[in-house]
């Protein structure tokens, strides 16, 4: 197959690329970024245009890890975050619906559109009710995704990521608490009570994920979860962290809550099970391996 990863060198979008290309696929990589690699193509992070991308050879799926990933920011610049989760998707859209109307359509979006369930574990059909302008974004991308499905039988499909983690990942819980291990070690203090739960998804399992949707979703537009399906709290995942990092570390809480962060996350996977999905790492190794690729770096 002919695949293209659009946000090829973030994290998500690099470890697709590899797993992908091992599995003997022609991948095409666009990012902002200056590269000189085979089948790359750099986009203008201004005003980014996909045209190019699918009138110059046949791609049989299109996969976009692009955009912003960051709650926070979309708080701050909420035109930027805007443009970057949603303005650049319609753009997508357009121009596989002008160019190659039967490219297959994955598209990132999140586990914030949910915002703070009324019930868990999350069905893909629960209540949709995002906390952050991200949230929100993340949304209104879905939508598109249905609208070119229903309207122009453009085969899309969401995928709602809950708390991805693994090497290479430079931002969220982990990375925050190596900074905090190596810029203040004697007082390594986290945002909220520790009894926030989120559903934790090593990164090999995701992109494993989106090999199964490619194969068997039916990509009318409809969203899958993909997360492991097991809750573990903020404390006893910096706990088990720690353990693997250095063990004389001691953490705290300071029981603020952060600005458009839920409560607790925990993911029905039901859907991704019927289609062969199990997950093959567990948090203890996979932390194992994220903390071995964060003492590579000092």
């Amino acid at each position: 197959m002919n695949i293209l990863i659009i946000g090829s060198k973030g994290f998500i979008g690099s470890h697709c690329a590899s797993y992908f290309a091992r599995l003997g696929n022609t991948v095409f990589e666009a990012d902002v970024i200056e590269h000189s690699a085979k089948h790359y193509t750099k986009l203008d992070s201004v005003n980014t245009n996909f045209d190019s991308l699918f009138n110059n050879q046949p791609i049989d799926v299109c996969i976009n890890a692009s955009g912003s990933a960051h709650v926070g920011f979309s708080f701050e610049k909420p035109d930027k975050d805007f443009e970057l989760n949603v303005l650049n998707v319609h753009k997508l859209l357009v121009a596989i619906r002008t160019f190659q109307p039967k490219c297959k359509f994955i598209n990132f979006s999140s586990a914030a559109v949910y915002g703070n369930p009324e019930h868990l574990p999350i069905h893909e059909s629960a209540v949709r009710n995002p906390l952050s302008p991200y949230g929100f974004h993340k949304l209104q991308s879905e939508y598109l995704l249905k609208e070119y499905n229903r309207f122009f039988q453009i085969p899309t499909c969401n995928v709602r990521v809950f708390s991805a983690y693994g090497p290479g990942l430079r931002k969220q819980l982990f990375w925050e608490l190596f900074q905090k291990a190596v810029h203040s070690p004697n007082e390594i203090i986290l945002y909220g009570t520790g009894n926030e739960t989120r559903d934790f998804i090593y990164i090999d399992d995701l992109v494993y994920s989106i090999d199964l949707l490619i194969t068997h979703a039916a990509f009318d537009g409809e969203s899958y979860n993909i997360a492991s399906g097991i809750e573990t709290s903020i404390q006893q995942v910096a706990e088990v962290f720690f353990e693997q990092y250095d063990q004389s570390l001691t953490f705290s809480f300071n029981n603020m809550e952060k600005k458009g962060d839920p409560n607790n996350w925990v993911a029905d996977i039901g859907a991704l099970k019927q289609i062969g999905f199990l997950p093959k790492v567990n948090l203890r190794l996979g932390l194992a391996k994220t903390v071995d690729w964060l003492k590579t770096l000092g």
